[in-house]
């Protein structure tokens, strides 16, 4: 059986891709189970070149298949910001309640 690493230390995005890969046969696998811990700076210019860069990292470092996403929000009214940087946007430190707070 394919087991694939979910690259990413988010328990929301955990669940969320666990959720759209159910019942495709594989075992997913997260870092935490595998005892990795790793940061991987996202400053990439685009969505895909961060999530490039995530998948990398978790698969040279666990040595299997590894599947990573970044996301942001981006708002029309704020010209699509704060777009790539959603994760620094507003006041520090943050929270996803503290960045919608400032965000509305």
């Amino acid at each position: 059986m394919l087991r694939l690493l979910i690259a990413t230390n988010n328990k929301g995005k955990v669940l969320e891709i666990k959720d759209l890969l159910a019942g495709l046969g594989m075992t997913l696998l997260t870092p935490a189970e595998l005892g990795i811990r790793l940061e991987v700076p996202e400053n990439g210019l685009t969505y895909a070149e961060n999530a490039a860069k995530k998948a990398v990292a978790f698969a040279q470092a666990s040595g299997l298949p590894s599947l990573a996403d970044d996301s942001g929000l981006e708002v029309d009214a704020l010209d699509g910001k704060p777009g790539l940087h959603s994760n620094r946007f507003g006041p520090l430190p943050a929270t996803d309640a503290t960045r919608r707070r400032y965000l509305l």
